[in-house]
């Protein structure tokens, strides 16, 4: 898996992550196409070169019809317009979580529902394709790993729709609080993270910190619309490939989020639902250990896979779902073989086999179960003779390529 890091030497918004990935490479003729697939007032997206402190940067600026930037919308308005589109659902999923923590934010902050928030700004069509158009662009980029530098933010004042407000805004600290997110003024007398830039950390980013070592594929800067005097507004993203992979390119390597806890008191028949209710969500694996606990008791160890940008969500989903006051996590590494399905002929009919490859060589070649219980309910035989069938085909197969490269 590729690393998108996004380097915040002068903050983050919006528009400027836009820019960033228009700056990196990402089409923008796709990206206009995937855009007017949302139903809302017609836009444009102009993008220019700008210098910013001597850097050429890619500017994004989004005009709509009515050029109405204060038109205020509740998340409920942001869900339809997300769910009514033609969207890759991946894309739908992680714009309603951008949305969804901001909403969640500014109720913290004023004090009421967040299905009673109005979006200002924020609710505004221009906004609307900062969010949704950042989601894209990772789409486009394959669902890189997002990771960033430690947020640094400015001080002072600055106006906003809700009056004047000190600089980081609450909506940015609460969402900083929220999810755990290392935030630290500057010097610089101006705002620098915006609160959609902070929604964008906390929805796609899975750490804060310095880069890791990377080969670096592509680079791309996104201006912002600040005068600033000690940091240059830019954003600066990098695209890259971790080299632990590039060392060892026989198989696939990622990091994951390992959650865990341990249950004594829970209904199973609740466990049996969570399980589910978690792959729904996006977990990789979860399954349970049998363990002893304290006061010698019986219990389980829950344990679930997730990708690092679920985390945060998986572990709400699990404090709810069983009642346990806690739960740990860490990260890990995973080295996986590259898989590939391929179909056989047998005298049952063709069989799909899961190829497991270290480089060239196959390691393994197992039947696809659904490919086998359809054959056995068709013909109706003993998934087992499909099985056996299937894995001398698999068998012939492997022989076969190896001869061939011999």
């Amino acid at each position: 898996m590729k690393i998108l890091y996004l380097d915040l030497v002068g903050g983050i918004s919006g528009d400027m992550f836009l820019g960033a990935l228009i700056d990196l490479g990402v089409p923008l003729d796709t990206l206009k196409s995937e855009l007017e697939k949302l139903p809302v007032d017609k836009w444009k997206i102009q993008t220019e070169k700008v210098p910013v402190h001597g850097i050429t940067c890619t500017r994004v600026t989004v005009h709509t019809q009515h050029n109405n930037h204060t038109q205020e919308r509740r998340i409920a308005d942001i869900q339809k317009i997300i769910e009514a589109s033609q969207l890759d659902p991946k894309i739908k999923e992680h714009a309603l979580r951008v949305f969804m923590i901001l909403a969640e934010a500014e109720a913290a902050v004023h004090s009421i529902p967040k299905e009673d928030v109005h979006f200002h700004e924020i609710g505004a069509v221009d906004s609307i394709i900062d969010i949704i158009g950042a989601c894209i662009g990772l789409h486009l980029l394959n669902w890189p790993r997002v990771l960033a530098s430690k947020p640094i933010d400015g001080s002072g004042t600055v106006n906003t729709a809700h009056g004047t407000l000190p600089v980081p805004v609450p909506a940015v600290l609460e969402i900083c609080k929220r999810h755990n997110i290392p935030i630290q003024q500057s010097s610089e007398s101006t705002e620098l993270i915006t609160p959609t830039g902070a929604a964008l950390l906390a929805g796609l980013c899975s750490e804060f910190g310095t880069m890791p070592l990377l080969q670096i594929e592509a680079t791309g800067y996104g201006a912002g619309s600040r005068q600033t005097r000690l940091r240059p507004n830019y954003l600066r993203m990098i695209l890259g490939t971790p080299v632990q992979t590039l060392i060892d390119n026989s198989c696939e390597f990622d990091t994951i989020a390992i959650l865990e806890t341990n249950l004594d008191d829970v209904n199973p028949e609740i466990l049996g639902y969570l399980v589910q209710k978690a792959l729904d969500a996006g977990a990789i694996d979860i399954f349970y250990t049998p363990v002893i606990m304290k006061k010698n008791r019986p219990g389980i160890k829950l344990t679930a896979l997730c990708p690092e940008e679920l985390a945060h969500n998986l572990a709400l989903l699990i404090l709810r779902e069983t009642g346990t006051f806690g739960l740990r996590k860490y990260s890990t590494q995973r080295w996986k073989l590259k898989r590939e399905i391929i179909t056989v002929q047998t005298y049952l009919g063709e069989i799909k086999i899961k190829l497991g490859l270290w480089g060239n060589e196959i390691l393994h070649a197992t039947p696809e179960f659904e490919s086998c219980a359809k054959i056995a309910k068709a013909l109706n035989i003993p998934i087992k003779k499909v099985y056996e069938t299937a894995i001398e085909a698999a068998a012939q197969f492997v022989r076969k390529t190896i001869s061939n490269h011999q």
